[in-house]
């Protein structure tokens, strides 16, 4: 019996179920691959692969620290992937899709890249323990051309945090890893909520100030 089989809670199926087929089968470097996958495509959920991962663990699928070893890896390894995305990416393409992007003026532009600049390595190692953030700010680091070197150490040490928690949440909490993706999902919830009342503010703050101009 596998150590999904040993799991009630485990209804996984598609996707994330080869995921899990790969931790089955080759341990800690099937856990490292779903986290570099999680990184460039957003729907398969860490918060499933991690906890999953650390209920591996305590099941002798692989051992705990080459989980979080592991997992760390893919992290790092699609954090790259997207920097590099970044940088090809560059300035003058980032502002000719802005340019196209409604109420979206190449200030906004300005003040973001100023505000990246001042504090790109805060929001770097921070953003990796964001729900949503977690993959996306390796892109604005590859467009602004974040040394390599410093984004891999700060990308590494957020993704270490990060792994480790939900991990180790995984392997304490036993057959019931599954609980550490409810307890996420608020927090993700959370971020998704902040994220639509700004943009609704930046919108509305906006058409509000067009008006007045053309008044």
């Amino acid at each position: 019996m596998t150590f999904l089989a040993q799991s009630d809670a485990a209804q996984l199926d598609g996707l994330v179920g080869w995921i899990t087929g790969l931790m089955e089968t080759i341990g800690g470097p099937g856990a490292g691959l779903a986290v570099a996958l999680e990184n460039l495509f957003p729907p398969i959920p860490s918060e499933v692969i991690l906890p999953l991962a650390g209920f591996a663990a305590s099941q002798g699928s692989m051992s705990l620290l080459g989980a979080i070893l592991w997992t760390t890896v893919g992290s790092l390894v699609g954090a790259v992937v997207l920097y590099y995305l970044g940088a090809w990416l560059g300035r003058d393409r980032t502002r000719a899709i802005a340019a196209k992007l409604p109420l979206v003026k190449v200030a906004d532009l300005n003040r973001t890249e100023a505000w990246f600049a001042r504090h790109g390595t805060k929001a770097v190692f921070l953003g990796r323990m964001v729900p949503i953030f977690r993959s996306l700010i390796s892109l604005p680091a590859g467009v602004q051309r974040m040394p390599l070197p410093s984004f891999l150490v700060l990308t590494g040490f957020g993704s270490l945090i990060w792994n480790t928690a939900l991990v180790l949440a995984g392997y304490l909490l036993g057959q019931s890893w599954w609980l550490v993706e409810s307890y996420i999902g608020v927090f993700q919830n959370v971020v998704i909520g902040a994220i639509v009342v700004a943009v609704a503010w930046f919108a509305i703050a906006r058409i509000v100030r067009m008006r007045k101009t053309r008044v």
